[in-house]
């Protein structure tokens, strides 16, 4: 019979639902990500700063659907269910269009496909297009090529040390990617430091300036999205850290149109 309560209980505390507070990081808008619980059937989107709250229960399947990302999916483990946060980075989606021929579909065979080619090749000196006439480079010439002209030389125009950058494109497609991971490095570390303040800090400043359980996630990603978070908050001490909670937190009082304790 014990045994029978206990199981039961135990069925029950798993089967609880309970609201799980979210945001969403990414390089590009986070409002309006749909955040589907496909276990329960129940959805709901970001607002403009990313934040949602939804539903869940333990081992819930939770999808994160948005035009501009990449599909994301999340199981509710034990460790989310009991925190009740969570924090899921979206990917920026990449549109990939589908290849297009154009003009006469080749066999492969070399020799079939130049003869049916109608009429004489077009070259760039047809065209008037100035380019290079002699011998093309290999492979290896054309890497060593590369890396010569990257050698700083006199009477350029770089403040009279010039360089010939023929990998602009490969450069600027690398410096985008970084740009880009540069982004995402700076979110996890706010994250990182607002979980620490709210594990390290925020009890001591909620015992002297109360807040409502509903609005303390609110309130800390609040804080963590002014400007000087990051310069007044990392590396600092519990008390910058501390003083830094509190004046926020006034502030938010103002907003929401909280009277002051």
């Amino acid at each position: 019979m014990l045994f029978l309560v206990c199981s039961f209980s135990q069925g029950h505390v798993v089967a609880q639902t309970k609201i799980l507070h979210g945001k969403v990081l990414t390089s590009q808008d986070a409002e309006n990500v749909h955040v589907i619980n496909k276990s329960s059937k129940k959805n709901t989107i970001t607002n403009s700063s990313g934040l949602f709250k939804v539903e869940v229960k333990l081992q819930d399947t939770l999808i994160f659907s948005s035009l501009q990302h990449e599909l994301q999916v999340l199981i509710v483990d034990q460790e989310t269910y009991k925190n009740g946060t969570v924090v899921i980075t979206l990917l920026e989606h990449v549109n990939k269009l589908d290849e297009v021929t154009v003009g006469k579909v080749l066999t492969g065979n070399m020799n079939s496909d130049v003869a049916n080619v109608e009429g004489e090749p077009m070259t760039s000196k047809k065209a008037g297009i100035p380019s290079f006439q002699g011998k093309p480079l290999t492979q290896v010439e054309r890497h060593l090529k590369d890396a010569g002209d990257l050698d700083p030389k006199l009477g350029g125009s770089l403040g009279g040390l010039g360089a010939s950058i023929r990998l602009v494109p490969v450069i600027n497609a690398i410096t985008g990617r970084t740009k880009e991971m540069k982004t995402y490095v700076q979110l996890e570390e706010k994250e990182a430091l607002m979980y620490h303040l709210k594990t390290h800090i925020s009890e001591t400043v909620f015992a002297d300036y109360p807040l409502d359980d509903a609005y303390v996630m609110e309130f800390l990603y609040f804080a963590s999205e002014q400007p000087d978070f990051l310069e007044r908050c990392k590396n600092k001490t519990a008390v910058n850290q501390y003083e830094y909670l509190k004046e926020k937190l006034l502030i938010y009082y103002d907003n929401k149109h909280i009277k002051y304790p």
